[in-house]
């Protein structure tokens, strides 16, 4: 049954890899359930009321809940319809965008009227064609540097939550070698030891190197902190901070393992009420950067994910792609009636890729987990991010090794391919690596003369990722 479903062993793979690559995704995206309600919970709307809280105290617990409940459908619907090893859940950036540039100027339900309307004109687009002709209109090479400046955007990344990279807060240097260019902490020592015991084990070819490694990693934590008593590294109560302490989580045994959610968050929304608190020309240009970051954010990942796992076919293609930009646009709807944001596909998916990972069995296993963890949430809790990360570094070096597809030889694709890779980790956002990409490439073969090239839809994008680009002049000029 399973084989008929997946074609696993058609994509030159296992249930026994899928459900290994399904664990490693989870346990290394696990960590959204809690951020999310920190970035989009801690935050009043233009009324002073917190999300599912009120004016004084924000209700993390009913965030964290939904986040999950919507991760996991959503992530099981990737699988069970697209039959892709992609997971999905709340947007990092996305989730930001939403709570500082949209909710504080008017209601959390208005700002989440925006998202849906967002989702539904994603949906459109994907029935009407138009995303899946914008996705094959994009050239090879493109698609390649995408996937390169996504595993560099993820390896950061992992550096970064790791505390092995810190930023520097202030001077011309951003970022550097861990507090002020010292490595602090027994955090950071986990984080070099499950890294080193990840890379050896993929190095002797042992199955299910990722997630051994990530066990071992949390295992570790869990009788560093016991030994030592370290702590969080920021303490939300008295506003601490503690350099040498853990990242997001605090690698502790949980003292109750089940929890019951509560999902009554659902539906809380008003599709017209940010026209009634902001111009509409501010409502259109909210949705608008909403829409293009999600659009093209998930483009990236699903080249990333198919290039990674060999899922591109001989025609440059992804098989049943219809159907996966589908199941992303539903997830910006759902994100919206949840009341968490726009849900998008997961880069950190690559990690489940990089362990085995090839069908939609690990997506719905990755989903499976999700809802477990709507009980389970304590327990997710005892993975810190130096056990998870380790896996994040490793599949960045995984994607960077196609980087000797591209042709460097032709500056038109080559110029445009650098700084598609460049500008992800170094803006720490994929939707401006993709854009400054494909506006760079039409200018360059329009100056080589060699713009009949080009596809008459990348020009479109190139015009609209424009305008994304001067969002900040066209807002003051509408303003006045």
């Amino acid at each position: 049954m399973l084989e008929s479903l997946f074609k696993i062993k058609e994509r030159g793979s296992t249930v026994a890899q899928e459900v290994r690559g399904g664990f490693v995704t989870f346990f290394t995206m696990a960590y959204i359930v809690a951020l999310n309600p920190l970035i989009i919970g801690l935050t009043k709307d233009g009324d002073g009321k917190f999300l599912g809280g009120d004016g004084s105290h924000p209700n993390l617990a009913l965030i964290a809940a939904m986040t999950a409940l919507m991760a996991g459908l959503l992530t099981i619907l990737m699988g069970a319809v697209a039959n892709f090893p992609l997971a999905l859940a709340t947007g990092l950036g996305l989730n930001t965008f939403v709570a500082v540039g949209i909710a504080s100027k008017m209601t959390w339900a208005d700002a989440m009227g925006l998202v849906i309307i967002e989702g539904v004109i994603i949906v459109i687009l994907v029935l009407t064609g138009f995303r899946k002709a914008v996705f094959n209109a994009v050239p090879a090479q493109l698609k390649t540097a995408i996937a390169v400046g996504i595993g560099l955007f993820i390896a950061l990344i992992g550096l970064v939550d790791s505390g092995f990279v810190r930023r520097t807060g202030s001077g011309p240097v951003p970022v550097q070698l861990g507090d002020n260019g010292n490595l602090v902490g027994w955090p950071v020592i986990v984080f070099a030891f499950g890294l080193i015991l990840m890379l050896g084990l993929m190095v002797k070819r042992v199955k299910g190197a990722l997630l051994i490694g990530i066990a071992v990693t949390t295992v570790l934590a869990i009788i560093v902190e016991k030994a030592f008593k370290i702590g969080p590294n920021f303490n939300g109560a008295t506003g601490a901070v503690n350099p040498k302490g853990w990242g997001l989580n605090v690698p502790t045994i949980p003292h109750k393992i089940v929890a019951t959610p509560d999902f009554s968050l659902f539906g809380h929304i008003d599709l017209t009420g940010a026209f009634n608190r902001v111009t509409v020309v501010s409502a259109i240009l909210l949705v608008f950067a909403l829409l293009l970051s999600d659009f093209f954010d998930n483009v990236g990942t699903v080249t990333a994910i198919a290039t990674e796992g060999g899922l591109i076919g001989a025609n440059g293609e992804i098989e049943k792609i219809d159907r996966i930009l589908l199941v992303d646009g539903i997830a910006a709807v759902a994100g919206g009636m949840g009341n968490i944001s726009s849900n998008t596909s997961y880069i950190e998916s690559a990690s489940g890729v990089g362990e085995g990972a090839r069908t939609g069995l690990a997506s719905v296993v990755t989903g499976a987990l999700f809802l477990l963890t709507t009980f389970l949430a304590p327990l997710v809790a005892v993975i810190p991010y130096e056990a998870a990360t380790p896996a994040l570094v490793i599949v960045g070096f995984l994607m960077m090794t196609q980087i000797k597809n591209i042709d460097w030889q032709d500056y038109g694709i080559a110029i445009p391919a650098f700084l598609t890779i460049i500008l992800m980790p170094f803006t720490y956002s994929i939707t401006v690596g993709i854009g400054v990409g494909f506006v760079t490439h039409v200018i360059l073969r329009l100056i080589q003369g060699r713009g009949k090239e080009v596809h008459g839809l990348l020009y479109l994008v190139a015009g609209l990722f424009t305008i994304y680009f001067l969002q900040s002049p066209i807002n003051i000029w509408t303003a006045k």
